[in-house]
């Protein structure tokens, strides 16, 4: 997994503010249009119930990256995260080797314990064991994929002789690790393929990816094998006083920050083409494998001009940093 510097991945609004809905079709033509546009992956947000007032209707994760896979051959199929604790490990670890089939590959899972409790509530989850369940989750997921026979037990699942295949085309199917606290660092490393963040400034993705790799060392895993990614919001304009302003207003509707996290809205990456390359050019010197950007509002105009003049920038800036 190593060597996988200067990728780059684009966001999909697949969910709306209420009353506006999300489009499903629209959606799956997006994602045939943002690998026409060379974007390396695509990413998908992941919840049941976001949002009551104001609410955020949401369509399903898989089931979109499943229709999207059928309609696309190279971009990889994101989550940017799945809250793996709400979801049966067994009936999702099918689900997903049927998607990487499906999509001969291009799964790149990004999963985290999550923190909204009113959707742990509505599906019969213990909020409080999140982060257990995840790890025994992770355990279960990875073992039916690798594993000819699985046997164990578990806080929920009791298996006697699993049998799935078959497996994903993937070996290893990958698994990126989303979250901020020490925990979840060491779990990124010696547990997941990697860490995955967002709306983190350089410096704080710095101090936490230092913390990931040392973890890996710790544990005897080697860190180069790790992959890591940072989501991040841009907007482009004439100027970032131009559009700081409605790029803010936009932010603070639509997303939220975990408390005790490092993410920001300042993080938020914007100005003209020069200024939006410089900006995301720290990210890369920081060590950011994986760009993953959150376009204003989706705008094709936003879109095109992130994939026609500052990627290519991005892409010789990061071939340069490898020789």
């Amino acid at each position: 997994m190593a060597g996988l510097h200067g990728q780059f991945g684009i966001a999909a609004r697949n969910f709306t503010p209420y009353p506006e809905m999300p489009d499903a079709q629209k959606l799956i033509e997006y994602g045939v249009r943002m690998e026409e546009l060379g974007f390396d992956s695509l990413w998908v947000w992941d919840h049941i119930f976001l949002g009551v007032d104001p609410h955020f209707p949401i369509l399903d994760s898989l089931t979109l990256l499943t229709a999207i896979a059928a309609r696309t051959k190279k971009i990889k199929l994101s989550t940017g995260i799945l809250v793996l604790p709400l979801r049966n490990p067994v009936v999702l670890a099918k689900e997903l080797s049927t998607l990487d089939n499906i999509s001969n590959g291009r799964l790149l899972m990004a999963m985290a314990a999550g923190w909204y409790k009113r959707e742990f509530d509505a599906v019969g989850v213990p909020f409080e064991q999140r982060g257990k369940l995840m790890g025994e989750n992770l355990d279960i997921l990875k073992r039916l994929w690798t594993e000819d026979m699985v046997q164990g037990e578990w806080t929920n699942h009791k298996i006697p002789a699993g049998v799935m295949f078959p497996k994903p085309v993937q070996k290893p199917c990958p698994i990126l690790i989303g979250g901020y606290a020490d925990r979840v660092l060491k779990r990124a490393a010696l547990e997941g393929d990697g860490w995955l963040t967002y709306f983190y400034k350089p410096e704080a993705f710095v101090e936490s990816w230092a913390k990931v790799v040392n973890f890996a060392k710790e544990g005897g895993k080697d860190p180069a094998t790790l992959m890591n990614g940072n989501q991040l919001p841009i907007m482009v304009g004439k100027s970032r006083a131009a559009v700081e302003e409605t790029m803010m207003k936009w932010l603070n509707v639509d997303f939220d920050i975990a408390q005790g996290s490092q993410s920001t809205m300042d993080s938020a990456i914007m100005g003209n083409v020069d200024e939006c390359v410089a900006q995301l050019k720290e990210h890369i010197d920081a060590g950011v494998q994986k760009l993953i950007f959150v376009p204003y509002k989706y705008e094709m105009d936003q879109i095109e001009i992130i994939a026609k003049e500052i990627v290519p920038q991005l892409r010789a800036y990061a071939a340069s940093k490898k020789r």
